[in-house]
């Protein structure tokens, strides 16, 4: 990485790196690394809403949002069933929030706390570049925030979108002047996947970059300095990695158990309350941070997923894997896309099962990571172009 130190040069960077999700905190967490390669100081924004009249009102007219209330609904049926339901399954939930909690103070650079989007927009004048940070940071729900879009950034800071991802193949009606508003203000825009760069294309007219996952921009050496070094499942496993709730994804796991003799590693209850789970795998893990979510990939024998980075972690680590959607691809929910284009972009597409696929016939794809490893080294150089040019030009500025 070229190194352009300019004293007094100061990066925010704008990322959900304090969500409980694995993917969420390690994209975050390889944003910030990505920066720290061009020598330039840098935090991540330290962000909290002010709870008041006016977050109370916001919040009411989100709840006409179906995606996003049927979101809502997950979280809170999770924490009352861990609250009121079932204590011990809570303090397990707890325990996973402690390690997240503890990796992020390990390894994170963070600002002072900004309460409020008013403090947050005074706060934001002393950096002199933003970068927004990956992940599905302009998911539709997410627009009534206005973090992600960047519109408490005045006009004279540059401002860099690295890789976000829209997370659905269309923008809803009612949102798109808002959204077209947004992309107009960022001076260097970029996407995760092709469906983005094709919704930008729609709206605003521009033809955008497609680059790369701020995680696959990072070598396996670098993932190593934070992974768990010693296995935490001492025999030949399967690591199943769902999100969703599907059980036939589930039944095809076992099946593939079943064909191998290899027991599954689950990580249960990730996102919502999914009763399947409670009897699905020999090993449930909770105790399981961002460091011990590579280690289960890397020292796995197959690993089943229906996530983008449980997909790109297995890639990086040479895993025989197969992906899965998580929603019909009709669904208003579908984030399907940003797996389906990165599969594509390393011409790895048949990795992409239906859990009704024959065992035997998904066992016999193989995988060439050999071809692999080219179409990826490629696709980091392109990435790390636009990346290094859009910074190259804001500290400029």
């Amino acid at each position: 990485m070229i190194k352009m130190s300019k004293k007094g040069k100061k990066v925010a960077i704008i990322c959900c790196y304090h969500i409980k999700n694995y993917g969420s905190v390690l994209q975050a967490y390889a944003t910030q690394v990505l920066i720290n390669g061009y020598g330039l100081e840098n935090e991540c924004i330290h962000y909290e809403k002010k709870k008041n009249v006016k977050l109370l009102i916001n919040s009411f007219k989100r709840c006409f949002n179906s995606t996003l209330l049927k979101t809502k609904l997950k979280v809170i049926k999770k924490k009352f069933y861990g609250q009121i339901i079932n204590k011990d399954l809570g303090n397990k939930f707890n325990m996973r929030n402690e390690i997240f909690e503890q990796f992020i103070k390990r390894n994170f650079k963070l600002s002072k706390k900004f309460v409020g989007y008013d403090e947050l927009s005074k706060g934001i004048k002393d950096y002199d570049i933003v970068v927004l940070g990956s992940d599905q940071v302009w998911h539709p729900m997410n627009l009534g925030s206005n973090y992600y879009t960047l519109n408490f950034v005045p006009k004279d800071i540059p401002k860099i979108a690295y890789a976000p991802s829209f997370g659905v193949s269309k923008i809803p009606n009612y949102q798109k002047k808002k959204t077209i508003n947004y992309l107009n203000r960022i001076d260097y825009l970029s996407v995760r996947e092709q469906q983005g760069k094709e919704i930008i294309k729609e709206l605003i007219g521009k033809d955008v970059p497609v680059v790369l996952d701020p995680t696959l921009m990072l070598s396996n050496e670098q993932w190593d300095k934070i992974a768990k070094k010693d296995k935490i499942v001492k025999e030949k496993y399967i690591f199943c990695y769902f999100l969703g709730n599907n059980s036939d994804q589930r039944d095809f796991a076992k099946k593939l158990s079943e064909k191998t003799g290899y027991k599954i590693v689950t990580l249960p209850h990730m996102d919502e309350i999914i009763k399947t789970d409670f009897e699905f795998g020999d090993y449930k893990l909770y105790n399981i941070g961002p460091s011990e979510f590579i280690n289960l990939i890397k020292n796995a024998e197959y690993v089943c997923t229906d996530s983008f980075h449980g997909t790109a972690f297995s890639i990086m680590n040479h895993k025989l894997f197969f992906s899965f959607g998580r929603y019909a691809n009709n669904s208003k929910q579908s984030t399907n896309s940003r797996i389906q284009s990165l599969l594509n972009s390393l011409k790895i597409s048949n990795r992409l099962c239906n859990a009704n696929d024959s065992i035997e016939d998904c066992i016999e794809r193989k995988i060439d990571y050999s071809q692999v490893d080219e179409s990826l080294e490629e696709l980091r150089k392109y990435s790390r172009n636009y990346l290094t040019n859009a910074i190259e030009n804001s500290v400029k500025k």
